[in-house]
Formats: structure tokens, sequence, C-alpha cells
């Protein structure tokens, strides 16, 4: 292989693919795709529409099913039995996708859900396959819409105040540090609905799941009378598809 593209492709929506990809695509003769298992094989689906779309020429779809991950790790990104549990499941992930790589020829590319600088290990993973220095290649990176960008868009809104900063972190953080003063809070990775552990009657939130998607919901209001309506119906929402990705701002009115 000598070319990998690492493409983000939006947040599920094919029309948020941009043009960028697109031709990225129809330069790529091989595309990798992690999968999630059968559990998740949503997510692959999508992946196949958008190249049913845009990818308008002859190449190969190579599925690789993402290694375990221990998730019953406790502890911050900053703490270091965590960091090395991740660093195990990337290292995993790298073996296989370097496998792959050596049976490619031509040009490669990885599809990324979102964008690949947010709260996605796809680059690291790159990197540890070229640092192992078993294949060689040059690699190029497409920017995609976030669902950060995709719930502000769903909403109708401004992510932050008038000169005020955004502080973006995950579900444990914000269990553990609290809303960042003075910030709009808006957090990702939250498998425990985070939210309902802030205090303060002061607090509104915008939370979606499903952003980009044909089953995407929006829930908006004041915290302490809506908490409820999400947690309920995120737990609908996960019984019935198996799986859920949401991500949600906070903000303290005032």
């Amino acid at each position: 292989m000598r070319k990998l593209y690492v493409i983000g492709i939006g947040a599920g929506d094919p029309d948020q693919v941009t043009v960028q990809a697109v031709k990225a695509m129809r330069r790529t003769n091989v595309f990798f795709v992690i999968g999630k298992g059968a559990e998740k094989q949503e997510l692959v689906d999508v992946r196949a529409t958008i190249l049913a779309e845009y990818a308008d020429h002859a190449h190969q779809v190579v599925e690789i099913l993402d290694p375990p991950r221990d998730r019953t790790v406790p502890g911050t990104g900053a703490d270091a039995a965590y960091r090395g549990v991740v660093e195990d499941w990337h290292e995993a992930r790298a073996a296989l996708l370097e496998q792959a790589f050596a049976r490619t020829e031509g040009v490669g590319a990885i599809l990324v859900w979102g964008d690949p600088s947010l709260y996605d290990s796809t680059l690291r993973v790159v990197e540890r396959v070229l640092e192992r220095g078993r294949v060689g290649f040059e690699y190029e990176v497409i920017p995609g819409i976030t669902s950060v960008q995709a719930l502000a868009a769903a909403h109708r809104m401004v992510l932050h105040e008038i000169g005020e900063p955004l502080h973006i972190t995950t579900g444990r953080r914000l269990r553990e540090e609290g809303l960042a003063s003075g910030q709009s809070t808006l957090v990702m990775l939250d498998s425990d609905c985070s939210f309902t552990q802030v205090p303060g009657d002061d607090i509104y939130i915008w939370w979606g799941a499903y952003l980009g998607m044909p089953d995407e919901t929006v829930i908006e209001g004041p915290l302490r009378v809506v908490e409820g309506r999400i947690t309920r119906r995120r737990a609908a929402l996960r019984e019935a598809k198996g799986w859920i990705m949401d991500t949600y701002l906070l903000r303290r009115n005032g």
C-alpha cells in the first residue's frame, strides 16, 4: 500500500460527507472498515451506504472486527491503569491493521465516524503501525462533520456564549470535575447519564442521540426538568437498537 486516507465521514448522514472526502474515496481501491460486532452492524451499514453512493468504481471492502477492550478498569484519562488498558487496545488494533495493510496494493482508506481529530483513536493507531516498521506508506487526513456540529445544527444553537470558551470533556470527567466555570460544557462518551450528577437548578441541557441518522432524537430544556425524560428515552432507544451514541451541551443560565 503506497498511500492511506483517513477519512472523516460525518455523524451518519451521507449528505454530510464532504466533496474532499468523496474525491479521496474515488482515488481509493481498498476500504478498511473497523466493525463493532453484530450489535453495532448498523454503523457498518451506514459506511456501506456511503460507499455505494460515492465510491463509483471497482473497490474492495475489508472489514476488521475491533478487538475487545477491558472496560472494567476505573479511573480518569490520566490514570495509569486506564491508560494501560487503552494502550493495549491500541496495540491490538495496530496489529490487525498492519496485517491488513501488508496484504494491500495501491491506495487504502479508513472511514472514520465523525472526524479523526475528536475522541477517535485511528490516527494514534496508524502512527503505531508505522512505528512498528513492518509496513510503510504515506497517509492523509480528510476532516469530517462531528457529532458536536450535528448537535448544534439539530438544536439550531451556537455552542458558546459571546467571547466564551467551550469546554469539551467526557462523562467520566464531568462526574469527577463538574461543570467548568464560565464555560459551556460539551460532553461526549457518556454511558452513565452523568448530567444527573451535576448539582444546580440553573443549568440548561441540549441533548442528542444518533445525530445525523434517521433515528436522530433531540431533547432540550432546564436540566432538572428534562433529565428524567432524557434518561428514560435514552434507555428505551438503547434497548430497541442495542447501542447508542449521544452527546450533549450543558450551560448555566446567566
